[in-house]
């Protein structure tokens, strides 16, 4: 086991607030303070979630993806488990969803329009037709390939078309890849609502949907690598992955009287990978 890290608590001072959003799903405390944007969680173990496939990308090798560690967040007098990622936008960027750029260009909802087109394979093309022609990216198939098979293994439900965006530089107009970020919906975090604890991992699997090219994750996966090919894998066996997932649980320690994880939020978190594991065997070493 690696050290342990004290989760630190931090208080968002009112003035500088930059935002508060909303998710697909509804509302959700957001701020950004400093250097560090900041999310609480909504629908249940969501911080979580973002922490342990940031964990797991990263001991994967994975350097395209944001990387989220747990925080309390002191605000307005009450504590949030939250969790939270360095501001990623260079100097003088802003993040543009697919979605925003779509409609700016066509007119039309990038969603809407997905919906129209039959096959999944036509409407990924279509969706990376759209970007390289106009934006001068040439690897987005790839880049999106990637981020569909994090989305599968990981069982996201949250990549609406403004779940994936761009990088958008204003002073000479250009664009970039985006990193990988918002996997808060991920390993069944919403047990407010869709995933309440009782339900074990195969249960909610029977549950999952994809978005937002298909609704089942194969699918789209399969779909995606056909055209683009394939990224993801663990340097790692399974068993390798087990003893690194009861690594990540021991290594964060809470403030007292600090809000936790749950051993049943934990131990469904866990279960959720290692079934996803034994499902895509051919993403782990022997």
């Amino acid at each position: 086991m690696g050290k342990t890290v004290k989760v630190p608590v931090i208080e968002i001072r009112p003035q500088e607030i930059e935002t508060s959003g909303h998710t697909s799903k509804g509302n959700q405390l957001k701020w950004r303070q400093g250097h560090w944007w900041y999310k609480a969680d909504a629908f249940g173990y969501e911080s979580l979630a973002e922490t342990m496939v940031s964990r797991l990308l990263q001991e994967a090798g994975h350097t395209g993806h944001v990387r989220y560690e747990p925080v309390t967040v002191s605000w307005n007098g009450r504590l949030y488990r939250a969790c939270r990622s360095r501001n990623f936008l260079p100097q003088g960027s802003e993040l543009l969803p697919l979605e925003k750029l779509y409609r700016s260009v066509t007119g039309f909802s990038l969603a809407e329009n997905l919906a129209q087109i039959g096959e999944v394979d036509r409407r990924i093309a279509h969706t990376v037709e759209f970007v390289e022609n106009l934006t001068g990216i040439r690897d987005f198939g790839a880049y999106l390939s990637g981020m569909l098979e994090m989305d599968m293994f990981f069982l996201n439900e949250d990549r609406h078309t403004n779940n994936m965006a761009l990088l958008y530089q204003q002073a000479d107009k250009s664009f970039h890849l985006c990193p990988y970020f918002d996997m808060g919906s991920s390993l069944y975090a919403d047990t407010r609502e869709k995933y309440p604890l009782h339900m074990d991992a195969e249960a909610c699997r029977s549950h999952a949907r994809a978005k937002p090219f298909s609704r089942d994750f194969d699918e789209q996966m399969d779909a995606a690598g056909r055209l683009y090919g394939r990224s993801l894998h663990f340097p790692m066996s399974r068993n390798g992955l087990w003893h690194l997932l009861e690594d990540i649980q021991g290594t964060y320690e809470p403030a007292p009287g600090a809000p936790w994880y749950s051993p049943q939020e934990w131990e469904r978190a866990r279960a959720a990978v290692m079934s996803q594991a034994l499902s895509y065997p051919y993403l782990f070493l022997p």
